[in-house]
């Protein structure tokens, strides 16, 4: 594969230290000096050894006393780069002139945010379709998690891009989920509960009454001894709306590092097998299956569907071939302590904080 990702171009600066900032630290002096640049991504280049004092490494606490020189390599901001083509593998399903539709593997996030200026769909889309820095966004008009596996669909024209969105307003775009989630759902059914912004964690979403309107409906497919398997279709497109929602059902997804509960794996109750299935699974157990929408150029109802995704088949099986539960055995439930607290988290840089600039936050 090749590497087409420009590096971030440098522009090295000479300075001295005046000396009234004589007995400051010289990240401290140098973000004095340099006002557009953060104190924090200063004292990354002095770490990576980009700045020098009087042509010696130093480190950020280094005192200066005035008259040093100082050579600073200064570094584009990565954000700046945030649309360049990469030659990034694309599996698509379904293309046009109009729309392209990807099933976007597990692991990749869509759109660059911070933590993730490269690597992304969309620098992909530029490479396979180098038309698309023409359209906003390059066509995105729907996410999926980084960790979520499935179809997206893409519009290649300013046109396609606007039909898409209304339909995408309207809720006419048919969108089919399957999730693996912990415990034993009994009925299909329905949730109906609005989503927003978690108040105590800006990086994660949660029920909210102020929150914005969110349906989730969802079949059960097959019940194992401590798992379910389901099929979810979403009436509205909020950020990790089926993730929130099956949050509040008590049963959430295998494998969701956010919105799962503290000690959910019930290990005395599981084979080996399935235990070391469980264990080898690293994202969350969501795969977008199914997309059905109006073409935006022929105006006609058009469906693609695509298999699970392989992780996903191989975690099924090992479920489906747990062993059955014996009469006396006691039966798994759920414990109902809270859930992690937010210094347990680590910050997710694939949530963004201009998520709602996106017309359908796709997602669960």
């Amino acid at each position: 594969m090749t590497d087409t990702t420009q590096q971030p171009l440098s522009n090295t600066l000479t300075l001295t230290i005046p000396h009234d900032l004589g007995g400051l630290r010289l990240d401290v002096a140098l973000q004095r000096m340099l006002p557009d640049h953060s104190r924090s991504r200063l004292q990354a280049w002095i770490k990576s050894g980009l700045v020098t004092v009087d042509m010696q490494l130093s480190t950020s606490k280094t005192k200066v006393w005035g008259g040093e020189q100082v050579i600073v390599q200064v570094q584009a901001k990565p954000e700046n780069y945030t649309f360049t083509a990469e030659d990034i593998p694309l599996d698509i399903v379904f293309e046009d002139e109009h729309i392209l539709v990807v099933n976007k593997p597990a692991g990749m996030v869509v759109h660059p945010a911070a933590g993730n200026w490269s690597g992304t769909l969309l620098n992909a889309l530029l490479f396979h379709a180098p038309e698309l820095t023409d359209v906003p966004r390059a066509g995105i008009v729907h996410r999926l998690d980084k960790d979520t596996s499935g179809l997206l669909v893409v519009a290649k024209t300013l046109a396609a891009q606007t039909n898409l969105v209304r339909q995408l307003q309207a809720r006419t775009v048919k969108r089919e989920y399957r999730a693996i989630v912990w415990g034993q759902l009994w009925r299909n059914g329905v949730v109906d509960q609005p989503i927003g912004r978690d108040p105590r964690s800006r990086t994660k979403m949660a029920i909210n009454r102020m929150g914005k309107p969110a349906i989730t409906r969802y079949e059960i497919l097959e019940r194992f001894s401590v798992q379910t398997y389901l099929r979810c279709n979403l009436e509205t497109g909020r950020t990790h709306q089926i993730r929130v929602h099956m949050q509040f059902l008590k049963a959430p997804i295998v494998g969701d590092p956010i919105y799962g509960f503290r000690g959910i794996i019930p290990i005395r109750v599981m084979t080996q097998t399935l235990r070391d299935e469980v264990s080898r699974f690293n994202r969350q157990a969501l795969h977008a299956i199914k997309l059905g929408l109006m073409h935006p150029a022929t105006n006609e109802f058009v469906e693609w569907q695509i298999e699970l995704a392989d992780d996903m088949k191989a975690l099924l099986e090992a479920m489906r071939h747990e062993d059955p539960r014996k009469d006396d055995e006691e039966e798994f439930e759920f414990s109902m302590e809270p859930y992690l607290s937010d210094e347990d988290y680590e910050d997710d840089e694939d949530f963004s904080e201009d998520d709602d600039d996106l017309e359908l936050e796709d997602e669960e």
